[in-house]
């Protein structure tokens, strides 16, 4: 199986394939992206070991190590991502308000990177594997996305539910994985043909159903992290053939390389990425809905906001959202207004932000990473030692207001505690923890080194 595919590269490449058969022995790329809202440039540079920046995301650079433990990165600052998948985001152009659907959404990289760019408006994510949703949900948490819905299963009944609702929708499907191979092996050795066929199958099911939930005028952006010229310019042909008012839109990007020739679409209107191009590999289509309709989507009528729990919220943030939903003793917060859906499983809408416990409502981990430092009543500076002893579960000794508390690391919040006026007793889940032989400040020293 592994000269088949050799073959069809070497067919499709030319006379690069040479230097794709070396990129496939050379280190994998790594990337992350920062989100601007919680951190500057300036500040990331300072105190981050960068490489160059990338080409495919302004927020974007390369790195040369891991850096999942970095502080920054446990705040919520950043999001470690392969560099060329924040080419399909970037081509999006998401705009503040608009309504947004991810339909293929863990682990949750493309998600948050939309999440950055919206105000009022919402972003509608879904992920069929209920493993990868539950991954997804904890990446939208630590990068503090607040106006969002979480959904986990098939994506026609959502489609259906929220048909000509959504200004932009994104298709990053599941696909054959090619440009994955020098991260997971296993992915050149279950490589076939008949596997390549059948996910362009499953591709094409999948825009059918995101066709049905785009407006008039909204768009879609197609996208995967393979080369298969089925899984990509040929997907792309037989929709647009099925859906003739989907027409095909420049990318307007100055990275990557225009696709394979194909008849029923224009190769000139998307994009290749290799690792000759400083990725790993991806694909990329942006199109546009020229006819239908536009409708709002369904919206919760909710009951008259409880002061009760107002209130217990105004303890311990400054300014509380628009909308609070309480419901099973959970309380949810966003400013969005919360949609009204039956026919889908909705696993999170807004932050989490407590539970009610008798008559005391008990705050959530999540409602201490959602916000600003200024927007929490009390907040503990610490230091990276105090980090590293917080994310193993240690208290902190500080002589602070009772109540719960923010922790936060160079003004970033991460999680809470709760004091007693001389210590502030550690709230982080054990979930969310640091394994015993893994710490906080290891990642500093390297970076100083």
């Amino acid at each position: 199986m592994e000269t088949l595919f050799l073959e069809r590269m070497k067919n499709e490449l030319k006379e690069d394939y040479e230097t794709f058969v070396d990129s496939l022995s050379s280190p994998l790329l790594r990337g992350l992206r920062y989100d601007p809202r919680k951190l500057s440039r300036e500040k990331l540079e300072a105190n981050v070991p960068l490489g160059k920046p990338s080409p495919f995301c302004p927020q974007s650079f390369y790195v040369d190590r891991p850096l999942g433990n970095h502080p920054y990165h446990l705040a919520g600052a950043f999001y470690l991502q392969e560099p060329s998948a924040s080419s399909a985001v970037q081509i999006l152009d998401v705009q503040p308000e608009d309504i947004v659907l991810d339909l293929c959404a863990a682990p949750g990289g493309k998600s948050t990177q939309i999440a950055s760019h919206l105000d009022d408006g919402i972003l509608v994510c879904n992920e069929y594997d209920s493993k990868r949703a539950m991954v997804l949900l904890s990446n939208l948490e630590r990068m503090g996305v607040q106006n969002f819905v979480l959904t986990q299963g098939e994506v026609g009944p959502l489609c259906e539910e929220l048909h000509d609702c959504f200004d932009k929708v994104l298709v990053d499907a599941p696909c054959s994985g090619e440009g994955m191979m020098k991260k997971h092996d296993a992915a050149m050795q279950s490589w076939s043909l008949e596997h390549v066929q059948a996910c362009a199958r499953r591709q094409k099911e999948i825009l059918s159903c995101a066709y049905r939930a785009l407006k008039k005028d909204g768009i879609l952006v197609y996208s995967t992290c393979t080369y298969s010229k089925e899984e990509n310019e040929e997907v792309i042909a037989a929709f647009l053939k099925e859906h003739p008012d989907m027409i095909q839109i420049d990318p307007d990007c100055s990275f990557g390389r225009r696709g394979i020739p194909t008849l029923g679409m224009d190769a000139q209107k998307v994009v290749r990425i290799y690792p000759m191009d400083g990725g790993e590999g991806h694909f990329v289509c942006k199109m546009q809905k020229t006819a239908g309709t536009k409708r709002a989507l369904p919206i919760q009528k909710l009951k008259k906001r409880d002061r009760k729990t107002e209130e217990a919220l105004g303890q311990w943030i400054r300014s509380i959202p628009k909308q609070i939903l309480v419901q099973k003793d959970h309380v949810y917060v966003m400013d969005h207004p919360f949609l009204k859906l039956s026919q889908v499983r909705v696993l999170r809408q807004g932050t989490l932000a407590g539970t009610w416990i008798k008559n005391r409502l008990e705050p959530a981990h999540a409602l201490f990473q959602a916000f600003s430092k200024e927007n929490y009543v009390l907040t503990q500076e610490l230091s990276l030692e105090q980090m590293d002893e917080v994310m193993h579960g240690a208290p902190i000794v500080s002589q602070v207001s009772k109540g719960y508390v923010a922790y936060c690391i160079d003004g970033l919040p991460f999680g809470f505690g709760k004091s007693d006026g001389h210590r502030i007793n550690n709230k982080i889940p054990k979930g969310l923890r640091l394994l015993p032989g893994s710490h906080v400040k290891k990642e500093i020293e390297k970076h100083e080194r």
